[in-house]
C-alpha cells in the first residue's frame, strides 16, 4: 500500500481513542492523512495521538460529546484550525446500550443509545458537509452493524440505532450524489473491544467468529481512499469482496442491493 495514498487529506475519526476507532485513526495516518481524533476520554485520545506522532504521522486530538451540537462544532473547528478542512469523516463513536427485554428497558438508556449512535453521526456529518459540498469532494464512513438489519429482541435500542444509521446514510448519499461526496455504512464484524466484551455469551464465541481490528481498519482505509466510490450509499461488511462489488456496481445500483428495502413475494417494492 502506498504510504502517500491519502497525502494532503484530513480525516476526522469519532470514538478515536480506543478500539476500532483507534485502529482506524492509525491506519489513516499511516496512509498519509492528517488525522483528527475525538471522543470523551482525553487520556485515550492522547494515547492515540502519541502513537500516530511517534510513527511520524500528524494528529490533533479534541475531546467532546458526540451528542452535543456545541461540542461537535467546537471539535470540528479545532481540528480544522490545526489540520485543515475535513476530507474524510469516520463516524465510529457508539455504545452498545442496555441488554433487556423491550418492556423492561430503561427509557433514558434506550434513548441515550439512539443519541450516541444516530444523533452523533448526524451532527458530525452536518458540520463537515458544507465544506465538502463546496469543495465537491469528501467521504463519510459510518460504522454500522449487521444487528441493524435483523430483529434483535434483547437490545432493541442498538438494533434500531444501527438500522436508522443505515437509512440516514443512504439518504445522505442520495442528497450529495451530484456534488462529489460519497457516503458508506460499514459493518466491521465482531471485533474484540471493550464494547464487544459486554455482549451476552461473549465467552461462547469461537476464534473464527472474531475479526481482527486491523482488518476492519483496512476496510475503512479502502473506502476513505476511494476504492469503492461506485458503491456510495451501500451497506457493506468487512468480509465483502470490494473489488467484485465495485465491478458489479451498476447492477447493484439498479437492483437496489446492499440497502434497507422492502421485499414482497413477487419482488422489491419501489
Amino acid at each position: 500500500m502506498n504510504s502517500e495514498t491519502l497525502h494532503g487529506q484530513v480525516a476526522l475519526v469519532t470514538g478515536g481513542g480506543r478500539g476500532i476507532g483507534r485502529a482506524i485513526a492509525i491506519a489513516l495516518a499511516a496512509a498519509g492523512a492528517k488525522v483528527g481524533v475525538t471522543g470523551r476520554g482525553e487520556h485515550d485520545l492522547a494515547a492515540t495521538s502519541d502513537a500516530i506522532r511517534n510513527s511520524g504521522g500528524i494528529c490533533a486530538a479534541a475531546a467532546g460529546d458526540a451528542t452535543s451540537p456545541a461540542d461537535v462544532r467546537r471539535v470540528v473547528a479545532e481540528v480544522t484550525a490545526q489540520l485543515g478542512p475535513v476530507d474524510i469523516l469516520v463516524n465510529n463513536a457508539g455504545v452498545v446500550g442496555e441488554f433487556a427485554s423491550p418492556w423492561e428497558s430503561d427509557p433514558d438508556l434506550w434513548w441515550r443509545t439512539l443519541e450516541v449512535n444516530l444523533r452523533g453521526p448526524m451532527l458530525f456529518s452536518r458540520e463537515v458537509l458544507p465544506g465538502m459540498v463546496e469543495r465537491r469532494h469528501g467521504r463519510i464512513v459510518n460504522i454500522g452493524s449487521y444487528v441493524g438489519v435483523r430483529p434483535t429482541p434483547g437490545n432493541t435500542a442498538y438494533a434500531t440505532s444501527k438500522a436508522a444509521l443505515a437509512r440516514y446514510a443512504d439518504s445522505l448519499a442520495a442528497a450529495v450524489a451530484d456534488v462529489g461526496v460519497k457516503v458508506f455504512v460499514l459493518s466491521p464484524g465482531l471485533v474484540r473491544t471493550s464494547m464487544s466484551a459486554q455482549l451476552p455469551g461473549v465467552d461462547d464465541f469461537s476464534d473464527s467468529d472474531w475479526v481482527p481490528v486491523e482488518q476492519a481498519a483496512h476496510c475503512v482505509l479502502r473506502l476513505a481512499r476511494g476504492d469503492a466510490d461506485a458503491l456510495t450509499g451501500r451497506f457493506l461488511h468487512v468480509t465483502d469482496d470490494l473489488g467484485s462489488l465495485v465491478r458489479d456496481a451498476a447492477s447493484i445500483a439498479e437492483g437496489g442491493y446492499y440497502q434497507l428495502r422492502l421485499l414482497k413475494p413477487d419482488g422489491p417494492v419501489d
